[in-house]
């Protein structure tokens, strides 16, 4: 049992720093190749901030544990709103942008059902996989469209992030911005390598310790692989909320949850010829109760553009209760 949870915590710290390095490498690539920073923050972080749950499922459907990658994504989709946004929510009302209610919340809703309805008869094959990355591709570049349409103001705040995030530079010529371009190019090279390495052993000892409690791959990857490898979204979110300045951090939220399923399940879903068969308990119960959290975001968005510190804390209230919910009645 030792053993096992020493491969999920070392595979797990080696899913953060690798994502870490791999978005500041691959941000710093594309600031140098001048594209737009807004574009960076809504594209490349938002997927870059995925790329755990990526490496966590490609490598758990290959192993044939498809309910532990399925499991991830429900499961880390039901962190982020209930448990990180409302605890965001909870330490200070959170005022949301025009863009995430025109935007990201129809996208984050439409995904979910999306999911449901590719999952309900129980599998998950290629043809499943296609249609999700197909509209992710269709995602992004309503993304891209929207964000070139954006105001000179919310530009301005994704340069300032970026500039003191990811040292974009400012594009100029010779040895030295050759040297930081290569820079952030092996950084980028060397945290996909680092999230494979920590996808591989977390993924292992994740199964080790659920075959060894006598839980299923699902309940894992809902729970303890979900919170998990959503770390970096949570210490980014509370972060942001402390220095006053979230606007950035919520919409990468809704972006990642949004690329989770679409993106992310997609490939995942292409790996396996076969397909993956889902346990009754994730379909019936889990992907269903990710669709009600993500259609349960469009009245409390809505209502006054705001999440109130009420609603943050019912929010957490409600993740406490689901998590109960699923180690009383799974373990």
């Amino acid at each position: 049992m030792l053993a096992h949870s020493v491969w999920f915590a070392a595979g797990l710290a080696l899913l953060i720093v690798g994502a870490e390095i791999m978005v500041r490498g691959g941000a710093g690539v594309a600031a140098r190749l001048g594209i737009s920073p807004i574009i960076i923050g809504l594209t490349i972080v938002s997927i870059g901030t995925s790329a755990p749950e990526l490496a966590v499922g490609v490598v758990a459907a290959q192993g044939g544990s498809g309910a532990l990658a399925v499991g991830n994504i429900a499961g880390t989709n039901i962190v982020n709103i209930l448990l990180i946004l409302g605890l965001s929510a909870f330490i200070l009302p959170l005022r949301l942008e025009t863009r995430t209610i025109r935007l990201e919340l129809p996208m984050m809703a439409a995904a979910a059902l999306t999911l449901w309805a590719v999952t309900v008869d129980g599998r998950m094959n290629r043809t499943d996989g296609a249609i999700l990355v197909v509209l992710a591709l269709v995602y992004t570049g309503v993304v891209i469209w929207s964000a070139l349409r954006e105001s000179r103001a919310v530009v301005a705040e994704f340069e300032a992030e970026l500039a003191e995030e990811f040292d974009a530079g400012d594009g100029g010529t010779g040895p030295a911005e050759g040297r930081r371009m290569f820079a952030n190019v092996l950084m980028t090279i060397g945290g996909i390598v680092v999230i494979v390495i920590g996808a591989d052993w977390l993924v292992d000892g994740a199964v080790g310790m659920a075959r060894q409690f006598g839980v299923s791959d699902a309940l894992i990857g809902l729970t303890v692989v979900a919170i998990g490898t959503s770390a970096p979204e949570l210490v980014t979110t509370l972060i942001s909320t402390i220095r006053g300045d979230r606007d950035i951090a919520v919409g990468n939220l809704i972006g990642s949850s949004i690329y989770n399923i679409l993106l992310i399940l997609g490939v995942t879903a292409l790996v396996p010829a076969a397909g993956m068969d889902l346990p009754n308990s994730l379909v019936r119960i889990d992907i269903p109760i990710m669709v009600a959290v993500a259609l349960a975001c469009i009245p409390i968005f809505i209502s006054g553009r705001r999440v109130s510190r009420l609603e943050g804390g019912l929010m957490v209230a409600a993740y406490l209760g689901y998590l109960a919910f699923l180690l009383s009645t799974q373990t």
